[in-house]
């Protein structure tokens, strides 16, 4: 099938508008590469201190005949996602040494957690993480004694921060191995009627934590389809993850074997053998591309619309806003998994998952079939899935047909004709919205403005009673260089009450909502940000707002409301408490959401 003419057309925009940056970038990670492997310049000494502690491989590692595997670990057992990877550098160092080569550990990231700081000081630092896990994973991979990079990351900031880093090294090749999801708890929905329920007092604390723990219950990811699952459906779209690899659940024996087939192929793509296969190389515009389409046809995560930008920076590559809008109109949405449906992920992948997806895709010209990958050139094998047969890992033909219409579909028959994200534009900034979780009455609302500068007064005036009529709530001053951009999703349950109470009900921030979002309509990202001088700065209590994704136009109605004065905000509270204090400089010098809200790119 020929490549969808909106997607060349995006994709050569991409490459025409990143020319100078992108050979700029390859120059550099070509001067990295033609240098030959880095432990070869390093002195004796050098070496030393690098393999003094290695005792079972210290020898190889001294001969510098082999690859040797830097492994870059988000490890800590306060995180259900992250703890299975505990004993992940000894898979991988079994694996490479069974291979000819040698894996060490070269350093940790921080891999902080959404759903514990949510709506907690803590929450401030989450995007900035990212680029502390870049600068972290920077420092790791500084020693220079590495052939390739190993990353074990999986949620929210930690796989985009690797990636960051994973281009700065370019040079290296780098394979992402993912832990999995958690097994099914209690249903998602189920979860989010109580935690409704809650919100107006019918049932009380017991009742909301029992449902809480219910849903997340053990290791491996969240499984409804929020940042962290988003992440996983990308590495595989761009490439990263051996393919199927995304889905399989933690501590099972097809979940080791993947282990280490993934360490193994990362001793076959370094520049020592016959298949090089540098990660600067990998990301290209085809990879960044094809992960746009995956973000649309899975109605994935409104967190990628900041991190794939800044992703993409770290690669020489320049993403906008309208590149998403673009791909958004011609992917259709194939997929239905919570919140967008009742499914969680372990239901998708059951349904066919992602391999069914990428071949509809492919199919369908929507994809670039020739990118390149860590498990070789071309897109086709990840239509595969992988299979432990009389304890042999293989890969296999995926379903050619959707095992559960109400999860997954065909290309011919989605969802919905067009993608997950719209582009908003108008007299109020620029900003995104998620739409294919939104009801199709509620695409269009026109209404009051209620203004507040913070998600506790919202739901303050909710106790209060305070909405009884049709309502856009705007919530300023949430953006990057105020707080940190924390999510908002402590006001979904607020919202979605309001929604069910039959009010025509909106948000509009300059903040960020949760991947976990998208029931209520919600105009996210806004940019100028208000203490930027943005217009919503000038926004005041009943002037009529109007968001119409359909048209993707954000507007205020109210004449004259931009000759107003901005409103400034008292930024005092921001900075101490949780860290906050170290984060000054970040908040100083962070750019806007628009590019990625990156502070080192």
């Amino acid at each position: 099938m020929p490549l969808h003419p909106t997607i060349a057309r995006v994709t050569d925009r991409i490459r025409s508008r990143s020319a100078a940056s992108r050979a700029a970038y390859l120059a550099r990670i070509k001067a990295a590469a033609d240098q030959g492997p880095a432990r070869a310049h390093l002195s004796c000494g050098n070496q030393a201190h690098a393999y003094a502690a290695m005792e079972t491989d210290k020898a190889a590692l001294a001969s510098a005949r082999g690859p040797n595997l830097g492994i870059i670990t988000a490890y800590n057992d306060m995180l259900s996602a992250h703890q299975p990877y505990e004993h992940y550098p000894e898979l991988i160092r079994r694996a490479a040494r069974d291979a000819g080569a040698t894996a060490q550990v070269a350093g940790g990231v921080p891999a902080m957690c959404d759903g514990v700081t949510q709506g907690r000081a803590g929450m401030e630092l989450s995007l900035f993480s990212r680029d502390v896990i870049a600068l972290a994973a920077g420092v790791a991979l500084s020693h220079n004694t590495f052939d390739a990079a190993v990353f074990l990351g999986v949620c929210d900031k930690i796989v985009p921060g690797m990636v960051m880093a994973a281009a700065t090294f370019g040079h290296l090749p780098a394979v992402f191995l993912p832990a999995g999801p958690m097994t099914s708890g209690l249903p998602n929905d189920e979860k989010s009627k109580v935690r409704q329920q809650f919100a107006t007092g019918e049932v009380g604390r017991e009742a909301l934590m029992a449902a809480e723990m219910a849903s997340y219950h053990g290791p491996g990811t969240c499984t409804f389809y929020g940042t962290a699952n988003t992440n996983q459906m990308l590495m595989e779209f761009m490439g990263l993850h051996l393919p199927g690899a995304s889905f399989v659940n933690p501590g099972t024996p097809l979940r080791e074997a993947l282990t280490l087939a993934g360490a193994r192929r990362a001793t076959e793509i370094t520049a020592l053998g016959n298949d090089y296969r540098p990660a600067g190389e990998m990301l290209d515009e085809r990879a960044f591309v094809n992960g746009l389409v995956g973000l649309m046809a899975t109605g994935g995560s409104t967190n990628l619309v900041l991190h794939l930008p800044a992703m993409a920076r770290a690669a020489g590559i320049l993403l906008d806003l309208d590149d998403f809008d673009a791909v958004s109109e011609v992917v259709p949405l194939l997929a239905k998994v919570y919140p967008n449906g009742l499914a969680d992920v372990n239901h998708f992948h059951a349904a066919g998952g992602l391999g069914f997806l990428i071949g509809q895709l492919l199919d369908a010209g929507l994809l670039h079939p020739d990118a390149r990958t860590i498990a070789g050139d071309g897109l086709a094998r990840y239509r595969q899935e992988p299979k432990l047969i009389a304890g042999q890992l293989v890969w296999q033909d995926g379903p050619a047909e959707s095992l559960n219409a109400k999860i997954v579909r065909s290309a011919a028959v989605p969802f919905a004709a067009s993608g997950g994200l719209r582009q908003l534009t108008g007299n109020l900034g620029r900003g995104v919205i998620k739409v294919s979780s939104v009801p199709a009455d509620r695409l269009l609302i026109e209404a009051p403005a209620r203004v507040f500068a913070s998600q506790e007064a919202v739901k303050a005036a909710f106790q209060r009673g305070e909405f009884a009529s049709d309502v856009v709530v705007v919530v300023r001053f949430q953006g990057p260089r105020v707080n940190g951009m924390p999510e908002l999703h402590g006001l979904t349950p607020v919202l979605a009450v309001l929604q069910d109470r039959g009010l025509r009900v909106a948000l509009v921030t300059d903040g960020r909502m949760s991947g976990a979002s998208g029931k209520v309509p919600a105009a996210i990202h806004v940019c100028p940000e208000a203490v930027e001088g943005g217009a919503l700065a000038r926004i005041a209590d009943g002037d009529m707002l109007r968001l119409d994704a359909q048209a993707g136009r954000l507007d205020c109605l109210t004449e004259g409301f931009a000759s107003r004065a901005p409103v400034v905000p008292d930024l005092s509270a921001n900075a101490e408490g949780s860290g906050r204090a170290l984060f000054e400089v970040f908040r100083r010098n962070v750019g806007a959401a628009d590019a990625g809200a990156s502070v080192v790119l």
